[in-house]
């Protein structure tokens, strides 16, 4: 066997134990190295990921959102606890939405956009356009940054949010677009739009909805980018931390935390 032969199969069978391990660490719910879950590095951050359950445009959990949990590269995390730290000045707080998604849930999502099948109550996120344009328009795509972990969606909630009614899937909840007591249900402070709103009042800088709104938002990008975050200018929501270096996609499922041995 050649020199080359033995280095590519050494090379395979490293790659094969890495891939293992990697598997291993997390079917146990653990996570792996370099990625934290948000609330072991801030639980004053709260959550609310949408696409672990039914409130969101596919109207279904996706794949690999096995718990509701934010999950991110450990340095993007430590810089939105800084985030934090610094709204609380304001007596203002961040809600996430969504954090690692993992690639399985891209395709999902993509095959869902392509399916032909009629949006019916989901129609809610995307009132003006139809269904099997969000592909084309950018609105969902085949690779997310969502999958390097190191993009967050997100909003500003007060100190002590108000309760707000649970979420009734079967409810026929007004569009994204209309005044905030008219969506679905959530306690965040109303940006003018919902979430996941895939619609021009949406784009971050809009000059069409309130003064209120446009001030929060304002209020979230220089917060955000004060500790090393981009706005994506078409989702007032949509965050990618520009500290981090080019990270892989992965596609890890996203599992509960393992629970902590109490310490002595």
């Amino acid at each position: 066997m050649s020199g080359r032969a033995k280095r590519w199969l050494a090379w395979a069978a490293a790659a094969a134990g890495a891939a293992s391990t990697l598997g291993q660490v997390v079917a146990e719910g653990a996570v792996p190295a370099g990625f934290a879950y948000l609330r072991d590095i801030d639980p004053t951050i709260a959550q609310d990921i949408r696409y672990a359950g039914s409130d969101n445009l596919v109207g279904r959990p996706l794949a690999g959102y096995d718990a509701a949990e934010c999950v991110l590269r450990r340095d993007a995390a430590a810089a939105l606890q800084r985030v934090q730290a610094d709204l609380a000045t304001s007596g203002l707080a961040l809600k996430v939405y969504d954090c690692y998604r993992p690639q399985r849930a891209v395709r999902a999502m993509a095959q869902w956009a392509r399916d032909g099948r009629a949006a019916g109550l989901n129609k809610r996120f995307f009132p003006k356009l139809e269904k099997s344009a969000l592909f084309a328009l950018g609105y969902i795509a085949s690779r997310s940054r969502h999958s390097t972990a190191t993009a967050v969606d997100l909003t500003l909630i007060g100190k002590s949010p108000a309760p707000v009614a649970a979420f009734d899937p079967a409810a026929r909840y007004a569009s994204c677009t209309a005044p905030a007591a008219q969506r679905a249900p959530d306690d965040s402070l109303d940006m003018g739009t919902g979430y996941d709103c895939f619609d021009a009042n949406s784009h971050t800088a809009s000059t069409v909805i309130g003064a209120e709104p446009r001030r929060l938002r304002r209020v979230l990008v220089a917060a955000m980018a004060r500790h090393g975050f981009r706005n994506y200018h078409r989702e007032w929501w949509h965050f990618e931390y520009a500290g981090a270096a080019v990270a892989p996609h992965h596609d890890f499922p996203i599992r509960p935390p393992v629970a902590k041995a109490p310490s002595n």
